[in-house]
């Protein structure tokens, strides 16, 4: 048995037509609203062979669509990106962007982001123009810069309410994964780390540098402090270097992500925030935490 779950923007309203539509031309069961009028799923007894033509459809109406196994769709393990994933902004642009060399870091991210640059090559080279920064910057950003991504609190709150454990794992820098891991209420974080030299940044970072692989990695390792296996494992991210852990995980959700790993993500969530992935997982208001 499967279960199909539609969601919206929390600030859009989903027509309930539009549901009622789609569970009568899949041969559907009875509707359950997780949220009113924002998301709603219903079993489903087979996995429809044109899911990716239905699904393409639903976002010119501005509405997500999740299909998956109904079995073990909670999991026991939140692992999550930071930079535009758990915030709403790319760390190292913003460092940039007060260096007065932000359009040609940002462009730089963009290009590793969608897998058209191999991820550590690319993370030494924008490191390497952030040379004889003050480190005062990362104060000024993240007090100026940085904002959350909707939904995050909750979906964290939510989860370990239930069990579950929340690990940040960021290619970013523990500069900023110190601060927003304890914001959000993580666990724990995994992140570079940025080099100093007399209060400037070095233009370096500590090797090994923490990209794709040690995103798989950290998964591998943290799965089995917690005895648990990667299927119960919620991933979520939105860069090529998320890929890996997205589809080693039981539930990999690639969230408001670049067009490269949106072909090759099995969960694609456009419209919805974080409390999207609360959803997917059956958790209705009743359950939900609000921090």
């Amino acid at each position: 048995m499967f279960t199909a779950t539609l969601f919206t923007n929390p600030a859009m309203y989903m027509e309930r037509a539009l549901v009622d539509s789609l569970r009568n031309a899949l041969g559907g069961g009875d509707i359950l609203w997780l949220a009113p009028d924002r998301a709603a799923e219903f079993p489903i007894p087979s996995c429809p062979k044109n899911e990716d033509q239905i699904w393409h459809g639903l976002q010119a109406e501005g509405v997500d669509l999740v299909i998956q196994p109904m079995e073990g769709r909670r999991k026991k393990l939140l692992l999550a990106d930071m930079d535009s994933t758990m915030i709403c902004q790319e760390c190292i642009d913003e460092l940039a962007a007060e260096a007065g060399i932000g359009e040609r870091v940002a462009a730089i991210t963009a290009r590793a982001m969608n897998g058209e640059l191999e991820f550590e090559e690319a993370l030494r080279s924008r490191v390497g123009l952030l040379k004889g920064l003050d480190i005062s910057v990362i104060d000024t950003v993240l007090a100026r810069r940085i904002t959350y991504m909707p939904g995050g609190k909750t979906l964290v709150a939510t989860m370990k309410a239930h069990g579950a454990h929340a690990s940040l794992v960021s290619g970013g820098f523990t500069a900023f994964t110190t601060k927003v891991a304890a914001e959000l209420g993580f666990d724990d974080h995994r992140a570079n780390t940025l080099l100093t030299e007399n209060r400037t940044l070095s233009g370096e970072v500590a090797r090994p540098i923490l990209g794709r692989d040690a995103k798989v990695q950290a998964l591998h390792e943290i799965t089995a402090m917690l005895n648990i296996t990667p299927a119960e494992t919620l991933a979520v991210g939105d860069g090529a270097n998320d890929l890996g852990m997205l589809q080693l995980a039981g539930t990999g959700v690639a969230l408001h992500a670049k067009p490269a790993v949106q072909e090759q993500a099995r969960i694609r969530i456009n419209h919805g925030d974080l409390t999207a992935l609360l959803y997917i997982q059956g958790y209705g208001a009743d359950e939900i935490v609000t921090p």
